[in-house]
């Protein structure tokens, strides 16, 4: 193989260099939008030579008019099978058959000559987003939708690259850029509740004698401080593969990520604490900077007398934060149990990759 190039960049020298000319020779009629955006590391950036060995390589996806996909999708197919060549900058351009034994995996598939089994998807926007999302986009997306879409898909399809656009799909995509005001309000109180809810657990069972319970417990404090941070800095947050990498670009990453390693290295609940309560104070400041309710306490205190650090009973943010709501429909989501957005409350591979979830967990926010 050659010298490894990030997937992103390779895609569009892919669609610049091979696929766009073709498609102007062949079809200079036709308007469509070019990109490679949903599911791939490559998409996110985050892509390394490991990444290499299965789904990755050059390829593309396509984006038609709705009244254009059944013309035109299998003629594109089949002018490109038999023009694109057989290799791009060093990589194959022909993938392996979909392995059913391994989630329909495709590899790269060196051949000198027949058709090319190429990975130039075909779609139209709206088929597109109805499969991956489970939305269409004729509607208005509602405060439930919004807290339905898994953070990794709204991300993926955000972040990534668009190489051409003559039908306005990047116009259609700018509605997901971020989470309406109100939507995202209640996702930062959902977030403070829930460290509410469990800071001062983690001391409480290890003085128990229960250090494991302890440290599962602040491991969870770890990640619930990590998902408020990319909610303070407006950012969907990735799955969890990529969710460390993501939370070391944020900007308060550099100040916070020495402490969080360090809760994750401590062996007692007394060692945890020491290196939280700096955190807690930390998301409490940056919380203060958003300017979205009076300033709060800052400063962690005891937990009724117990001697447990904590910083939500000290400061009300959840319940600050919550206040500040002044859509109807958002506002009646809240005035329930603060469940959150489907991240915060499940981390279930199967949940959050099948969109068809979404109809079944709507229903929670009726």
């Amino acid at each position: 193989m050659p010298e490894f190039i990030k997937g992103l960049t390779l895609s569009r020298k892919f669609f610049e260099d091979a696929v766009g000319p073709i498609l102007c020779e062949r079809f200079p009629e036709l308007e469509y939008a070019a990109g490679l955006i949903g599911s791939g590391s490559e998409v996110l950036g985050f892509d390394d030579e490991m990444s290499a060995d299965h789904h990755w390589g050059p390829r593309a996806m396509l984006f038609l008019r709705e009244q254009d996909l059944e013309p035109y999708r299998k003629v594109i197919n089949d002018t490109l099978r038999a023009h694109l060549p057989s290799e791009f900058l060093g990589y194959p351009t022909n993938f392996s058959e979909p392995d059913a034994n391994d989630n329909n995996v495709q590899r790269l598939d060196p051949i000198t000559s027949g058709p090319i089994n190429h990975r130039v998807e075909i779609f139209a926007i709206r088929g597109y987003l109805v499969s991956y999302l489970n939305f269409d986009i004729d509607k208005q997306i509602e405060a439930a939708d919004w807290l339905t879409f898994p953070e990794q898909k709204l991300r993926s399809i955000t972040c990534a690259g668009i190489f051409e656009d003559s039908i306005g799909l990047k116009f259609i995509l700018d509605s997901f850029a971020y989470y309406p005001h109100d939507v995202w309000l209640y996702l930062l109180a959902a977030g403070w509740n829930r460290i509410g809810q469990e800071e001062h657990l983690m001391g409480r069972a290890g003085i128990a004698g229960d250090e494991i319970g302890s440290a599962l417990i602040a491991s969870r404090l770890v990640r619930d401080i990590m998902r408020l941070c990319f909610l303070m800095e407006r950012q969907y947050a990735p799955y969890p593969k990529w969710f460390g990498t993501a939370f070391r670009q944020l900007e308060c990453a550099e100040r916070l990520t020495p402490r969080l390693e360090a809760v994750l290295r401590s062996t007692t609940w007394q060692e945890r604490e020491k290196h939280l309560v700096p955190a807690y104070e930390s998301i409490a400041t940056l919380h203060n900077h958003l300017k979205i309710t009076e300033p709060l306490p800052a400063r962690a205190g005891n937990f009724f007398g117990r001697p447990f650090r904590v910083i939500e009973l000290v400061g009300g943010f959840s319940k600050a934060t919550r206040a500040q709501i002044k859509d109807p429909e958002v506002k009646r989501i809240a005035g329930k149990k603060l469940i959150g957005g489907v991240d915060q409350f499940s981390d279930n591979t199967d949940l959050l990759s099948d969109s068809k979830w979404r109809d079944v967990l709507k229903d929670v926010y009726r």
